[in-house]
């Protein structure tokens, strides 16, 4: 392999290492640091932005002791990071080895920059072709995984990645052609990089932020895939990750070929905003548009920083020892600027100040970063022919549609049932009590109940700082029961019910935040028993205002369901977010419906491993009979599952 292809195939490698490393670290402020929510959001905040303060002394450590030596430490202590988190040891072992897996690579991520003065391709394939594993992994990391062939891919990445480290003269991108070596006091040494590349390393971080929450998000893209029916819910998708590769080729394409000139450069920042502005609409209809747009703009805009031209003169030969630093503290300020970004957008969600800001001006920093560049009148050729670059990682976004997307169908049995088993279950993004990812013990534990219905809150179906994951197909997949999902915070956060009967007329309704940060719906559909019979089911998360319960919330959602059934048995659940006799409790019985778990009173369910309140509910309409309720114990969410059975009144 020739030497600019090598390193710049080893600088992707670190990168898709470190996008790894962050997405375990980002859940774990929440799930660990945050300790269910009891740690306050500033105090969280500050932890995250923390370690990307202390990354900016990294570029004075790399002047004072060399690029070379930090790079090397550094990169050996983001593997043994990545590796130690295949294991998945969850808990504050884990978020403590994340935590220097991350400040590993941001100091990995100085190093290089100081000797690099190209790193747009090698950027840009790292963002890709990390896109395109998680969507052939249908969006669950290799670090969750834990099996054989997680263990084997990581090992192969890991070695690479440092054996393309520790080649003698390793820069990470620099043109050994153009520069080739000089004669030191201690003999031959490969030249640093030239004077350029410190638009390009600015850029990088807040790039990463819009490629990991909008342009190259594979679970953002089967979301929204899964809106197109249009009526404002969701529902399970035929091939939903199909813009993945059409995101791939138009963000690679336009990041790895020369940019138009004059005006005609305008095109990738504008098409950077108006995907952006179209993701903060906050509407499941435009998610596809913001994703596509996004992509190619971002690449566009990634070329037009890429200033490395063909200057050899001595001037510039000066010109690159300052312009090393320039570099090392663009790299770390762009990775603050993620971190801005990505506090300042979710932290919203607890403090309950408007967010929809927060990528449109990360966007337009990245537009105006790369459209002030200065055009490069003789562009070097990239280490890698574009069009055949483009293709490969096409190709492997390609496998995501045919491997990993599954549909699960659900169709009327013989006859109508005689009853039905429910399960409501708040299943916290996914994330167990020791901060894993931990499908497997979700899906276990609903399983056990043998349901025809689930519903669920807590849904997070794209946010990069859980991770990125799309939990609800994941969980549907695993269980075999196809969903719908009703948007709240926003278009990728809510609530859902998955059945393994067909469903009919969802309907979603906005509930009021009377003070609350976090938005809140119900959710409406109609189970089709077969033979005419139809019962109603309801799903839903209060979200009560501060120092007070969710009685508006509970009236409106009592109401609703009420007029939704229209005399038809009724089912309604989920994380109520009350007590048994508490204000909000007693508007569901005042409507007529009936406590489903009063048999098995007091039924604790919060926190998992000592439940002691009882805030997860299942209510009925009067024509159901209720029986056997319980709250099987589990910590794969921070609450348990609530379950009962209820018996459909004879026809």
């Amino acid at each position: 392999m020739r030497y600019r292809q090598l390193t710049t195939g080893t600088l992707a490698l670190g990168v898709l290492l470190l996008i790894d490393v962050l997405r375990v670290w980002l859940p774990g402020i929440i799930t660990i640091f945050g300790q269910a929510a009891s740690t306050p959001a500033e105090l969280m905040g500050a932890f995250a932005l923390g370690w990307f303060v202390l990354a900016l002394g990294a570029p004075a450590v790399v002047r004072r002791v060399g690029a070379r030596p930090v790079t090397v430490v550094a990169a050996v202590a983001l593997a043994v990071a990545r590796l130690t988190l295949t294991a998945a040891p969850g808990g504050r072992t884990q978020l403590w080895v994340a935590t220097a897996g991350l400040l590993a690579g941001l100091v990995w991520l100085v190093g290089v920059a100081a000797d690099t003065d190209r790193p747009v391709p090698g950027l840009a394939l790292g963002f890709a072709v990390n896109a395109a594993m998680h969507a052939v992994l249908d969006t669950v990391d290799l670090v969750w995984r834990g099996d054989w062939v997680a263990w084997l891919l990581s090992v192969v990445a890991v070695t690479v990645f440092l054996v393309g480290t520790a080649q003698p003269g390793q820069r990470g991108g620099t043109d050994a052609a153009r520069t080739g070596t000089v004669d030191g006091p201690d003999g031959p040494a490969e030249a640093r990089g030239g004077p350029g590349g410190g638009r390009a390393w600015l850029v990088a971080g807040p790039a990463l932020l819009l490629a990991a929450m909008v342009a190259l998000s594979p679970a953002l893209a089967r979301t929204g895939m899964s809106y197109l029916v249009g009526d404002g819910v969701a529902r399970s998708p035929l091939f939903g990750l199909a813009p993945v590769p059409v995101a791939v080729a138009g963000f690679l394409g336009a990041a790895l070929t020369r940019p138009p000139r004059g005006w005609g450069r305008a095109y990738g920042p504008a098409a950077l905003l108006s995907g952006a502005v179209l993701f903060a609409l906050d509407r499941g209809d435009l998610l596809l548009p913001a994703i596509l747009l996004a992509a190619v703009g971002l690449g566009a805009c990634l070329a037009l920083t890429d200033d490395s031209g063909d200057d050899t003169s001595d001037h510039a030969s000066d010109a690159a020892d300052a312009s090393a630093s320039r570099r090392g503290y663009a790299a770390a300020a762009g990775m603050l600027v993620f971190a801005l970004g990505a506090v300042g957008y979710y932290s919203a969600y607890d403090l309950g100040y408007p967010n929809a800001a927060v990528p449109v001006v990360v966007a337009v920093l990245v537009a105006a970063v790369a459209f002030t560049a200065r055009p490069v009148a003789h562009r070097r050729p990239g280490p890698f022919p574009p069009l055949r670059a483009t293709a490969a990682v096409t190709s492997l976004a390609l496998l995501a549609p045919v491997l990993a997307d599954e549909v699960p169908v659900a169709s009327n049995r013989e006859g109508p049932p005689q009853r039905l088993t429910v399960v409501a279950y708040n299943i916290r993004m996914g994330f167990g009590l020791d901060g894993r990812f931990d499908l497997t013990g979700l899906a276990e534990v609903v399983e056990r109940q043998r349901p025809d219905v689930v519903l669920l809150s807590e849904v997070d179906r794209a946010w990069l700082l859980n991770g990125g994951h799309d939990t609800l197909d994941l969980l549907a997949d695993r269980l075999g029961m196809p969903y719908v999902f009703g948007p709240a915070a926003d278009p990728v956060w809510g609530d859902a019910v998955l059945s393994r009967w067909p469903v009919r007329d969802p309907r979603s309704v906005p509930l009021a935040a009377v003070g609350a940060p976090t938005g809140a719906q119900a959710l409406a559909v109609t189970l089709d028993l077969g033979d005419g019979v139809r019962t109603a089911v309801v799903s839903t998360h209060l979200q009560p205002p501060p120092g007070t319960g969710p009685v508006v919330q509970a009236r409106a959602v009592a109401d609703f369901a009420i007029r939704y059934a229209a005399g038809r048995p009724l089912v309604v659940g989920g994380d109520l977010n009350t007590e048994p006799g508490d204000e909000a409790f007693t508007e569901f019985t005042r409507a007529g419906l009936v406590d489903a778990l009063a048999a098995a009173r007091p039924l604790a369910t919060s926190p998992a491993d000592d439940p002691r309140q009882q805030i997860d509910h299942i209510f009925v309409s009067p024509q159901l009979t209720p029986t056997d309720p319980v709250a099987p114990r589990s910590t794969a969410s921070d609450h348990l599952p609530v379950a009962v059975t209820v018996t459909l009144p004879p026809r």
